[in-house]
């Protein structure tokens, strides 16, 4: 019987369910609603939770509150998505509830998931019943319910997986879109699975872990694509602070009694030294990575709280010129560059769309969008690269927008999201941005023009399924507006010839057509020729966007 838990045991609950996720993942992507070939809710997920095992893996597992600080930490961080971003809640709500305990009761354990319910909710401006939020919440609920009554966590815990599973199977019955399709929340399914990693780790039924599997690494790699393929855009000389330094400190109670540590006087002091700096402590542990160019001096500062416990310290300039072929070398500039008063983050997928809005303005352009979602620490480092005192943040994803909001809410800039959530939106806010104006001025205004564009997308289904009155057959091509599927069937021209029908309307005067990677010239011709014809008081513009999966997409303004 096991009527408490221990830090260990936490840990190998929160790894297990890491694994179940990671087993699952595929069936999670396959409950994305849309049958676009996006589906990325179990993607997004286990990318998460598998930054929160990374952390743990390198925390000391003494007691659940460390346990749960290094997990929630690495979630927070790593998050993508909005599931993945709801998770991070659900678990950074969860920590501070047991920031104080070294063991769990099922009653505390209980307190801590409502905990994590309520941070999670309060994260969400418009919370949507029939999602991971309703199955977090009644599997809260029933945990309240059952720790009353059961102290040993095996039965405990089946008892709430069960509720979970209820929930689960009641999400269509909350939500119409899902009972239309005929299927359960994705990321109601991908909490369930989690859950059901936890009870594994008690009893001993497991399955083959995948984190502890090389295969792993493909995940990685995605995550981590843009930033190699980024190498390639800069020179070695080019990089300013030239040391990635990592260190551990363990406090020395001695030395906090002459000097105490507070965590932001000393981020603000590290500040001074470099940049994509993150610092995180707990009772007896500092931890830093900070981009220097002396790393020595940051070793001085930390060491005036504790022994160091570990340090890493890479030449990036090294590293680059390695990746680059870059024999040169380079030196970073004598003193750092002035910060900027504005710049501008984005995400695109396709070199196209990137020259674009670098072309427009923007200073940080991340590669991500449709099944690759940054995380809330790219989107950071996409701040810090910018190097301005005020940044604006375009997502041009639905799914990426709470990222970015994490990331500004953790970002040392002054930073605003503008919610764009397609690249016809993005160019549009882009196009609104005036240096001469404030920061919240400049948001206003963006987020204004992005509503006087229509956003069209032509894509192709990955399964069949019934949906807005619509047979969808797997491999027929799509149009969709405003998420709603327009137009589909197997002749692309067709489809394309529909969709724009309904988006332009007597008001309309612009089209933008952005082409994807496998639209053909001759597609594009007939396209063209065809509003020409239809339409034609319309202008008509073709940019070479590049992006895959959307054969199309259309801006009309």
């Amino acid at each position: 019987m096991s009527k408490k838990l221990n830090g260990e045991t936490l840990a190998h609950m929160f790894i297990e369910g890491a694994s179940e996720l990671a087993n699952k993942a595929d069936v999670v992507d396959s409950l994305n609603v849309f049958p676009v070939p996006d589906g990325d809710t179990g993607t997004n997920m286990n990318l998460t939770i598998t930054s929160g095992v990374k952390e743990i893996q390198k925390s000391q597992q003494e007691d659940v509150a460390k346990v749960a600080s290094a997990f929630a930490k690495g979630l927070l961080m790593g998050a993508r998505g909005n599931s993945g971003v709801i998770l991070s809640q659900l678990f950074r709500g969860f920590s501070k509830a047991v920031e104080r305990h070294s063991e769990l009761t099922t009653e505390q354990f209980a307190k801590a998931l409502q905990a994590g319910v309520t941070t999670a909710y309060k994260a969400v401006m418009k919370p949507v019943e029939g999602t991971i939020l309703t199955v977090a919440k009644d599997t809260a609920k029933a945990a309240e319910q059952a720790a009353k009554k059961e102290t040993d966590f095996t039965p405990f815990l089946t008892t709430i997986i069960k509720a979970a599973e209820r929930s689960l199977a009641s999400t269509p019955d909350l939500l119409p879109v899902l009972k239309e399709v005929g299927v359960v929340d994705s990321g109601g399914q991908g909490l369930v699975y989690i859950y059901a990693g936890f009870l594994q780790a008690l009893t001993g039924e497991r399955r083959p872990s995948l984190l502890a599997e090389p295969n792993i690494g493909d995940l990685i790699n995605a995550e981590h694509f843009h930033a190699q393929n980024a190498q390639s855009h800069m020179e070695t000389g080019d990089i300013e602070f030239g040391y990635c330094t990592e260190l551990m400190v363990r406090f020395d109670r001695e030395k906090l009694e002459k000097q105490p540590f507070h965590e932001e006087a000393f981020r603000e002091k590290l500040s001074e030294y470099g940049d994509s700096l993150l610092v995180v402590s707990d009772d007896d542990l500092l931890k830093v990575h900070i981009h220097a160019e002396y790393p020595g001096e940051v070793l001085t500062e930390a060491q005036a709280y504790g022994p160091l416990m570990q340090v890493k310290i890479e030449n990036m300039r090294e590293q680059h010129a390695r990746l680059t072929n870059d024999s040169h070398g380079g030196h970073a500039p004598a003193s750092a560059r002035p910060k900027a008063e504005f710049a501008i983050v984005t995400v695109a997928m396709g070199s196209g769309i990137e020259k674009l809005f670098k072309g427009l303005g923007a200073d940080q352009v991340i590669a991500g969008g449709q099944t690759m979602n940054p995380s809330t620490e790219d989107i950071v480092q996409a701040i810090q690269k910018a190097n301005a005192k005020q940044v604006i943040i375009l997502p041009n994803n639905g799914n990426i927008v709470m990222a970015a909001k994490q990331a500004a809410e953790v970002s040392e800039a002054d930073v605003e999201v503008v919610a764009t959530k397609t690249v016809p939106q993005g160019l549009a806010a882009l196009l609104a941005f005036n240096p001469s104006n404030s920061l919240q001025k400049n948001a206003a205004a963006m987020a204004e023009a992005m509503k006087e564009v229509k956003t069209g997308e032509l894509t192709y289904a990955v399964r069949d399924t019934q949906m807005d009155n619509q047979t969808i057959n797997k491999g027929d091509f799509m149009g969709i507006a405003d998420k709603k599927i327009i137009a589909c069937g197997p002749r692309k021209q067709d489809v394309a010839k529909k969709l724009l029908d309904e988006m332009i309307d007597e008001e309309a005067e612009v089209l933008t057509i952005i082409t994807g990677e496998d639209a053909t010239a001759d597609d594009t011709s007939q396209i063209e020729a065809y509003v020409n014809e239809r339409h034609a008081d319309m202008e008509v513009d073709i940019v070479e966007g590049g992006q895959p999966l959307y054969s199309y997409i259309f801006s009309v303004e």
